[in-house]
Order: C-alpha cells, then structure tokens, then sequence
C-alpha cells in the first residue's frame, strides 16, 4: 500500500466527489478511479458507497480512513524533520496532554527545554488517556502528561507531587453554588456531564457509593471546555477537576464531600531491552524526529532526563515540590 495511494484516499473521502478529487491531485478521473478499485482489490473490502452525485465510506473505509490519517501525519512529520539538517539539536518533540492544573508543570519543564535547545519544538495533542496512548503506541506522540487512574505499566514514568480536586462546575444561580461542597445527595435530580473515560466513572461511581445508580448521568464528555459550554447554557452540573479558572463568569467550581483527588503522571514508551530487536526501532524514531544519526536518541531523552530531574532545585522549583 503506497502512502500516494493513502493520499488519493484521503482527498476521494473528503471531496466525496470522483472528479473534483482527481482535478485537486492533478490526475484523471479514470486514473484515480483505477487506483481505488486496486486499493480495494488488495484489502479485499470495499471502501466506498458510490452514488451518482457524492461517495461516502463504508465501515471498512471509515476505519482506514483513521489509519490512513495517522500514516500520512507521520510521514510529513518524517520528511519535515529528516530534511533539517544542524549542527544543534533540533526537531520536535509530540506531547499528549489531559486536562488538569498540573499541565504547569510541562509548562515549566518546556520552558527550561527551550531556553537550553531553542531549535526543538513541540506539538501539543489534547485528549483523553486512551487516546493519547494510543497515539503513543502509534508512534505520533513521544511524551504523555496522564490524570490518573491509568494503566502505565509499559512505560517510564514520573508521578506529579500535586494532587487534582474533584468537584461540580455549577451556574451561579445554581442553589448548590451556595455551597462549601457539595456531597452525593445534592446531586440528585441534577442532569450531570460526566468524563467519557471508564477508570474515571468507576472512581467517581465509588464517590458516590448507593446513590449512583439514582444519578442522572446524562451527558459523557472528553474536553472540559464543551462541557464548561453546556453548562453556561443552563444544562445541568459537570463532574470535573479543578482547573483553576470557571471558564464563564456566571460558573463556579464547588469541591466534592468527601474529597475525592486524583494524581497525574508524566509518562513515555520504555526503551526496547538490549538483544530484544527493537532498539533500530526506536533509534530510527529518534532519527527521523531530530534528524541527526549523530544525535540519535539524544534530544527526547535529555528531554525525560529533565522529567527525571524535576526534583532539583535549579528547574523550576515553584513547579516542584518534594
């Protein structure tokens, strides 16, 4: 399967239109049909629904879309990084990021990174866990700044000293914005936008212990601010962390009672074990993010030893504390 082909694919699935996709990749319309039967021919699934006006996907074609998405966003990551060529050290470093306050943390160790290496750069990935290790696992992201709980048994890690707080993101006008904090019982009759993430609705299902099944879970979201949205509209109450900002000026953040908090982990794929046959691998990925073979390895593992380091007084100490 050439990574072309992917890229005919793409432009076919986005167009939804033979013609117009073949006039924007400057090739003929029986080519590019050619090249789809024979794309289609060598997965052994059909790909596409044709009509006489629009072309949509199958579930198969729905699937290598994703994929296909994926491939090409690290291959032009590949040709962007192999082309630089410096005597520094240089390239980009992809991290996956939650949503919590201790993301000020990556702030400061990106901040001291940067000012020591000015020529890396980053990219930012927001989603939730399960995605950002899926990316992991795919290669397109190198560092994972995780909220726990989370299965981080296949990879090195370092667990941030502070702790996040749970709690409700409320209206103003919300009689339970009145609160100090607020206990399972207040909830009740309470339309509530939960985190999409299953570990976390079984740490907050243990919070709210007999009365959960009487809760009215009705919304399951994956960014916060969505969520912050709906509920500046008037839609009921979000489960959250404390972010340290109300996003509207008619929301407030209100504690849970008892206190419920979870920890968060900065984390990244462990290095293959010598003699295992993977260690090419990951040197090749080394190489093509910092474009070097005589700098293999060495700008995203400085960039963990500063992870590692974190504890040292020189490196942002208002960010880490003991």
């Amino acid at each position: 399967m050439e990574l072309r082909i992917l890229k005919y694919f793409l432009t076919v699935a986005r167009e939804e239109n033979i013609t117009r996709a073949a006039n924007l990749l400057h090739v003929t319309q029986p080519t590019l049909s050619r090249q789809l039967m024979q794309l289609e021919d060598e997965l052994g699934v059909k790909l596409f629904c044709r009509s006489k006006h629009r072309i949509t996907l199958t579930d198969e074609g729905l699937l290598l879309k994703r994929r296909a998405q994926e491939i090409t966003e690290l291959a032009e990551r590949t040709t962007r990084e192999v082309s630089r060529s410096s005597e520094n050290l240089m390239g980009e470093i992809a991290i996956g990021c939650a949503e919590a306050s201790s993301i000020s943390v990556l702030a400061g160790l990106m901040n001291y990174f940067r000012q020591k290496y000015p020529l890396v750069h980053y990219t930012l990935y927001s989603g939730i866990a399960d995605d950002i290790k899926e990316r992991i696992e795919n290669g397109l992201l190198d560092i994972a700044f995780l909220t726990e709980p989370v299965d981080i048994s296949k990879y090195g890690f370092v667990r941030l000293p502070h702790k996040e707080e749970w709690g409700v993101l409320i209206r103003k006008d919300s009689p339970l914005a009145e609160k100090q904090a607020v206990m399972p019982q207040d909830l009740l009759g309470i339309p509530l936008l939960m985190p999409k993430r299953d570990l976390v609705k079984n740490e907050l299902a243990s919070w709210f212990g007999s009365l959960n099944d009487r809760m009215d879970f009705a919304v399951n979201y994956t960014m916060l601010m969505n969520a912050a949205v709906m509920v500046h509209s008037g839609f009921g109450a979000a489960l959250c962390l404390n972010m340290g900002t109300d996003f509207y000026d008619d929301l407030r953040f209100v504690p849970l009672a008892p206190p419920l908090a979870t920890g968060c982990v900065l984390a990244w794929k462990k290095e293959p074990a010598a003699g295992t046959g993977g260690g090419g691998v990951y040197q090749l990925g080394a190489f093509i993010r910092f474009g070097h073979f005589r700098q293999l390895n060495i700008g995203i593992s400085l960039f963990k030893a500063a992870i590692l380091q974190c504890r040292c007084k020189k490196f942002a100490p208002a960010f880490f504390i003991a």
